[in-house]
């Protein structure tokens, strides 16, 4: 337990580097550019890549607003977009507070493999509530051994060195793309904006989507 309780706390200093590069984002609203292009490490469904229309989400395991969209407007999104091929969906990582918690999360879901990612992502999003009434390695590790990765496995994931780098990588690409916080979403480019903070509503992301599949 030590030994993972050392490695997690360097991981966690890492990951601080990531909390700092989202501290200094500008507050200014997003414009055009936060889905602009493929970024490394991007995870897709739906449509395939190049797609006629690309709905991309930023989101973080650890933001309440990206789990109650996930439980109240993703199964209908994905249903009437992602189901029927009619727009590629990306998921992008965005870290928020508790943001060690956050990339150790992305970390598993990586872990687990390509087939089961969006998996753990949608189960600690359902789960949030665990990593505050019990602990977050221990909502990560039931996580983990649910997606099939043993407890060694699960170590060795979230304190990966090369992994965490790549995570500061994505974190850095938002920034640069105009991100500021989470959930945000994009169609084509343009930011979908729903009053009240928890994403888009089908609705608006309906509106934006009819439009560009109709040119």
């Amino acid at each position: 337990m030590a030994n993972f309780e050392t490695r997690f706390a360097r991981m966690s200093r890492r990951a601080a580097i990531t909390g700092a590069a989202m501290a200094t984002m500008a507050l200014a609203a997003c414009g055009a550019g936060g889905s602009k292009g493929a970024a490394e490490g991007d995870m897709g469904l739906g449509a395939a890549e190049g797609a006629k229309v690309t709905v991309v989400e930023y989101a973080s395991v650890t933001c309440p607003h990206c789990a109650v969209w996930q439980a109240k407007t993703w199964p209908a999104f994905k249903a009437k977009y992602v189901d029927t091929n009619k727009v590629r969906y990306i998921f992008r990582e965005l870290p928020t507070p508790p943001v060690d918690a956050a990339t150790a999360g992305f970390l598993v879901a990586r872990c687990a493999g390509p087939d089961k990612y969006f998996d753990v992502i949608h189960q600690l999003m359902a789960t949030q509530q665990e990593m505050l009434t019990s602990s977050p390695r221990d909502w990560l590790l039931r996580t983990a051994q649910a997606a099939g990765l043993s407890e060694q496995q699960f170590n060795d994931c979230v304190t990966d060195k090369e992994a965490v780098a790549s995570m500061e990588k994505r974190v850095q690409f938002a920034q640069a793309q105009g991100v500021t916080g989470t959930p945000a979403f994009y169609v084509n480019d343009t930011q979908v904006i729903t009053p009240g903070g928890e994403g888009a509503s089908l609705a608006d992301l309906s509106t934006a989507i009819d439009a560009e599949l109709a040119k």
